[in-house]
């Protein structure tokens, strides 16, 4: 199909022919002269603009002017360093312990799986006095005595576990109790268990024989417990009924029966008390009993009687010698099963309501450990507050 004429595209409508001629013919007549006269327009407003604002090529348009300055570029800030953290998989047991904070103890020989955990930080127990303090100690033939300090301070006082004031729950205390679990120290699992079951207030007694006697104390004192050491003293069936070789005799002379005192108060430092590891026939004969009641006396320590004896004469001569003793009133596992122990704590929390203190003894039997941290566990909730044995001796219970 042939293109059409750029005639016709331009050609006005209804134009034909001649007209169409004399449009084109006026057009570019036009043209040169709307040229010019536009040129000539711009000239005008140009030289208008000149007149009015000078040499402003903004046309008066309000502007500022800055000065920049080229400055020497600052040294680049170095980034931290990041110490690098050495991978958690990699580091040894110790290591892991001692981050944490937490003091573990293992068995002689034993590797990590056996360890026990004693204190995990904050959740930890009351803190004692480390023992032994300078002040209170002196050399003896079997090691470390406790003495009484050049300002009076004693072991009773000095080494006792700080007492609570009332109920963790709040509420009025209907009582107190004072209880203390003997014959810790030979049986490592035993002293682990009550160490770690019984509630810190609860005080825990140490014969003197174990071969790690005064670490296993140390670790209970780290617990929060306050520790006694056992003396043992004669029975009437001796003997046949051998509390070992250190046992104090009341046939003996006072110097010998002093010496073995002697080497027992070695064995457990940082101990408030002494307490009767058997001891029937010598608590019931005041000649006897008398320099050996004096002796703890004058070290500063207290003397506390368990309680199975009813012979025992170790009140009255402690009154005599001015030796602080307190005697257990009830010995919750004298006959050891489940429900008898169950009523004689009961009895004891009887009598703490009854006269506001009641002071208890046990041993560290299995059975009796877990009976006595299942009674503990809720007694505040009864109004009754566990405090350490120091409190009876103290007092002059």
């Amino acid at each position: 199909m042939p293109l059409a004429s750029d005639t016709i595209l331009t050609r006005p409508l209804g134009l034909r022919g001649e007209a169409t001629a004399r449009v084109r013919h006026w057009r570019a007549a036009l043209r040169p002269r709307a040229v010019a006269a536009a040129l000539l327009g711009v000239s005008v407003l140009a030289l208008a603009a000149f007149l009015a604002f000078g040499d402003d090529p903004l046309a008066g348009e309000p502007y500022a002017i800055a000065t920049i300055e080229m400055r020497a570029a600052s040294a680049p800030v170095p980034e931290p360093s990041v110490p690098s953290r050495p991978d958690p998989a990699s580091r040894t047991a110790g290591e892991i312990e001692r981050a944490s904070g937490v003091a573990v103890s293992r068995p002689d020989g034993t590797s990590v799986p056996d360890s026990v955990v004693i204190r995990v930080p904050g959740n930890g127990p009351v803190q004692l006095s480390p023992a032994p303090d300078p002040r209170l100690a002196e050399r003896g033939r079997y090691g470390t005595l406790p003495k009484i300090g050049p300002d009076g301070a004693r072991a009773l006082d000095v080494y006792a576990r700080p007492e609570a004031s009332g109920l963790e729950r709040g509420g009025p205390v209907a009582g107190r109790i004072a209880l203390v679990v003997s014959g810790l120290g030979i049986g490592q699992a035993a002293t682990q268990d009550a160490v770690q079951r019984l509630a810190p207030a609860i005080s825990l007694a140490f014969a003197p024989y174990g071969t790690d006697v005064a670490r296993s104390a140390a670790r209970a004192r780290e617990a929060g417990h306050e520790v006694l050491v056992q003396a043992p003293m004669e029975p009437f069936d001796y003997p046949d009924n051998d509390p070992g070789p250190q046992t104090l005799l009341a046939g003996s002379k006072p110097a010998e029966n002093l010496d073995r005192l002697a080497f027992v108060l070695a064995r457990v430092p940082g101990a408030v008390a002494v307490m009767n590891f058997m001891g029937a026939r010598l608590t019931s004969e005041a000649a006897a009993l008398e320099p050996v009641l004096r002796e703890i006396g004058a070290r500063g320590l207290g003397f506390l009687d368990d309680g199975t004896s009813p012979r025992s004469l170790a009140r009255d001569v402690g009154r005599k010698v001015k030796a602080p003793v307190a005697r257990a009133e009830i010995v919750v596992d004298a006959v050891p099963r489940p429900d008898t122990i169950d009523r004689e704590l009961a009895r004891l929390e009887e009598a703490a309501r009854k006269s506001g203190f009641a002071l208890g003894s046990a041993t560290a039997l299995p059975l009796s450990i877990d009976r006595i941290a299942r009674w503990s566990r809720d007694l505040e909730s009864r109004g009754i507050l566990l405090v350490p044995a120091s409190r009876a001796l103290r007092s002059g219970a």
